[in-house]
């Protein structure tokens, strides 16, 4: 409910009632978001407007990304430097020193941002639109162990 707020508007009109209301909710998921649409349509039928859907990250999205794909850069690098050490017949150690080096981010709207016709979009061009990316370049250095004795038990 923290994720939702309601605005209610009750109108005499002749000799009846009318209510109109209008419910924005921020979703985090797009599956949950599209079960919720297809149920009010499903239930509430024409008497139902939904408006397409508005993209957008959270500050806090965009740095767990940041993180997620530093950490990945940091694998890849460990894992590329521990085929170089096999094909060597030498084994990796720990790592000495890692610094990342640069990253950068592209696409995706942060906060409140709208493209200039929301509404001229489909809805694959605004999840398109609303996709951010990442990269991150690390510089790591790790210990090389020597090769290693092997004897054969007799």
């Amino acid at each position: 409910e923290e994720n939702m707020t309601v605005t209610e508007d009750f109108s005499k009109v002749e000799n009846t009632y009318q209510m109109q209301a209008e419910v924005c909710i921020i979703f985090s998921d797009f599956g949950k978001m599209q079960n919720v649409c297809n149920l009010l349509i499903e239930k509430l039928g024409t008497s139902v407007t939904i408006s397409p859907p508005h993209f957008y990250h959270t500050p806090e999205a965009i740095e767990t990304l940041r993180r997620q794909v530093c950490v990945a850069a940091v694998g890849n690098t460990r894992q590329k430097a521990q085929e170089v050490c096999r094909m060597f017949g030498h084994s990796l150690g720990r790592p000495l020193l890692i610094k990342e080096e640069e990253t950068k981010e592209w696409g995706g709207h942060i906060d409140n941002y709208l493209p200039r016709c929301p509404d001229s979009l489909t809805l694959q061009e605004r999840i398109q639109s609303a996709t951010a990316y990442a990269s991150s370049r690390v510089f790591a250095v790790f210990e090389i162990k020597g090769k290693e004795n092997r004897r054969s038990k007799l």
